[in-house]
């Protein structure tokens, strides 16, 4: 078991480096002249020649990469061209509703899908399975916003239930913290649960027609026992497997629904400094969704060996 864990702590290293390198060429990769792009079309050539001058676009490639790396590793990720601040401090400031969001929306997705999909599996070919499908196809079809703004019509125009827009910090009022984070986790989480909910299904329908399950059954164990203890258990594998994988669409979706519900956190970070050009703060966004998406699927991998223990070895 611990060979697995340190493999697969060692082939997260060369992943992060190649995300590194993306993010850093991500200035030079832009069309036309960077320091133009942030001057504006209006700037002056001193003003232009200033930008290249801070950004360090003079010096050769491969010193401005092993600068930015330095800098990286202590933490430095630069300063923003639009505020001055440091890019570190920003995304500091707005980490705490998009953690909260993405851990709200993971925990209400996870614990819905699973069981939809392991009852359709069950109830195959009736009502349920049809109508557990239904939502499924709906859930993964419907974009994100469209979904938002229907659920802002429901939960906030017509009933009043939830506040249309804004976050309120755990720390400040857990009442106000969950009414403010309920319908963008439920936005967020519809396809990721709609994924989830498919793929278990699919898994189980598998798993149902093993022998060792008939054997299950024949044994006269109870339905739920044998749901849970032998079918569950032995279809986690993959379905951990697109837990890992629809953490993208969850980052995709982040950025879209903290714009619906007007959360200040890195997803409207991540649109007001595309707006603005503003590259520094660009490229620390993405280091930090490249990095909270490798450590993700790290840890789904490291849950394989609760439920296989083949991969133990």
């Amino acid at each position: 078991m611990y060979a697995y864990i340190l493999r697969r702590l060692f082939a997260t290293i060369p992943i992060m480096a190649i995300v590194a390198v993306f993010v850093f060429m991500l200035l030079h990769l832009s069309p036309g002249d960077p320091a133009v792009i942030i001057a504006g079309d209006f700037a002056t050539e001193e003003q232009v020649d200033k930008i290249r001058e801070q950004l360090g676009l003079n010096d050769p490639l491969y010193i401005q990469f092993g600068g930015w790396l330095i800098n990286l590793l202590q933490g430095d990720m630069g300063q923003s061209i639009y505020s001055g601040l440091p890019v570190t401090k920003l995304i500091g400031q707005r980490v705490e509703p998009t953690l909260m969001l993405t851990l709200c929306t993971m925990i209400i997705a996870i614990s819905l899908a699973i069981p939809l999909g392991v009852i359709a599996a069950w109830k195959v070919g009736t009502w349920i399975d049809r109508a557990v499908m239904t939502l499924a196809v709906f859930g993964f079809s419907v974009p994100v916003f469209v979904i938002g703004y229907l659920l802002i019509l429901g939960g906030s125009r017509r009933l009043g239930w939830f506040p249309v827009q804004g976050y309120t910090s755990i720390f400040e009022s857990v009442p106000g913290f969950l009414s403010h984070i309920t319908l963008p986790a439920l936005t967020l989480g519809a396809v990721y649960m709609a994924l989830i909910a498919r793929m278990t299904r699919a898994t189980m329908l598998e798993v149902l027609n093993e022998d060792y399950v008939r054997t299950a059954y024949a044994k006269g164990l109870a339905t739920r026992k044998v749901l849970v203890k032998h079918a569950l258990k032995n279809a986690m594998v993959p379905i951990s497997t697109t837990i890992g994988l629809g953490v993208a669409l969850l980052i995709g979706g982040v950025v879209v629904t903290e714009s619906v519900f007007a959360i200040p956190g890195l997803g409207r970070l991540t649109v007001d400094a595309v707006l603005r050009t503003d590259y520094p703060v660009i490229q620390g966004v993405i280091l930090v969704f490249s990095f909270t998406y490798v450590l993700l699927n790290l840890l789904i991998d490291l849950t394989y060996v609760l439920f296989d223990p083949r991969i133990r070895y």
